[in-house]
């Protein structure tokens, strides 16, 4: 495994992460604790050394899980998690007073003494961001976080953010089919020195090819709710996948290894998420996939940006994005 620092960090992580929100309840489908547990494991002896949780993914578990796998193996991985939502995401806070709260009940579930990199996972539009991040920072003061992140803020809240205390990592989602960062927050996080971690970049399965019809996916699927997913958006955005399938094809990869290699490509550090050893495998092996300069067109042309059919979430989380 490829390994690369984090944003103006002292810490080296591998240039794939783990995202590992689909391993709890209520996700995407059903799951499996000792599953689940296998694959942090191989996980790291691959090199996979990034593993990306928050407070709110099943509601706490999916940081007890976290937690549990890596009892004995803590110095092997890099821990990022996050905070803002209330359980049942019913609301975002940013007071200051919500951020020491929560950084002792994740530190309490994940049962380490400190957090590598701790995210604010949605910015809190009625609190100033100084007053947020000047909170952060003082948890990196006392010993309980290392680094600084943000997840889905815009240029202007990251730059705010910086000047108070350097945030290492920017997390936004970000693939072949989620580019609408590209105009000015990309642009802002490398001016500054910020690493841009992509969450769900396999379009949350969709570019895998995996998926063909809405019913494949699971009854209690998160994903069922995604405009995406839905109607003849669906049935258009399978015929784009199959397109990018078939480079994929020519180039002796996968249509996942292709899109992760394509963020690769473009500066990101990509955390696609898995509860399954071979997937794992497959996605951990795009680093060894090189795009040349005609590779990187052609996707283009057959994918190019705004191309995909519907937003990425329903119209009350998208008010949430880009804060």
């Amino acid at each position: 495994m490829k390994q690369r620092k984090l944003g103006n960090s002292d810490m080296v992580v591998s240039s794939i992460g783990l995202g590992i929100m689909g391993m709890s309840p209520g996700m995407y489908g059903e799951t499996n604790d000792e599953q689940s547990i296998r694959t942090i494991h191989r996980a790291l002896e691959i090199g996979v050394t990034l593993f990306d949780t928050a407070d709110v993914y099943g509601n706490g578990h999916n940081e007890e899980l976290l937690g549990k796998a890596l009892k004995g193996r803590r110095d092997q991985a890099v821990i990022a998690t996050k905070f803002s939502y209330t359980p049942n995401y019913e609301t975002i806070s940013g007071h200051p007073d919500y951020v020491k709260q929560a950084i002792e009940e994740s530190l309490r579930r994940l049962n380490v003494d400190y957090i590598d990199l701790y995210y604010q996972h949605r910015v809190d539009p009625n609190v100033p961001i100084e007053e947020t991040v000047g909170a952060m920072a003082e948890l990196v003061r006392a010993g309980k976080v290392r680094y600084l992140g943000l997840s889905e803020a815009s240029a202007s809240t990251i730059r705010r953010a910086h000047a108070v205390h350097p945030i290492s990592a920017l997390q936004s989602e970000y693939s072949l089919w989620s580019r609408d960062i590209e105009e000015e927050v990309l642009p802002t996080t490398r001016e500054l020195g910020i690493t841009h971690v992509a969450y769900s970049p396999l379009s949350r399965g969709f570019i895998t090819g995996e998926l063909r019809t809405f019913e494949d996916l699971d009854e209690h699927d998160l994903r069922r709710y995604m405009p995406r997913f839905q109607g003849e958006n669906f049935k258009k955005n399978v015929e784009i996948v199959d397109k990018i399938k078939e480079i994929a094809m020519e180039k002796k990869c996968t249509a996942s290894q292709l899109a992760l290699a394509w963020t690769l490509a473009n500066g990101a550090l990509p955390i696609p998420g898995t509860k399954r050893i071979n997937y794992l495998e497959e996605n951990a092996a795009s680093v060894e996939v090189e795009l040349t300069s005609e590779d990187l067109a052609r996707i283009e042309a057959v994918s190019p940006k705004n191309v995909v059919q519907g937003t990425r979430y329903m119209k009350e989380q998208m008010t949430l994005l880009n804060g």
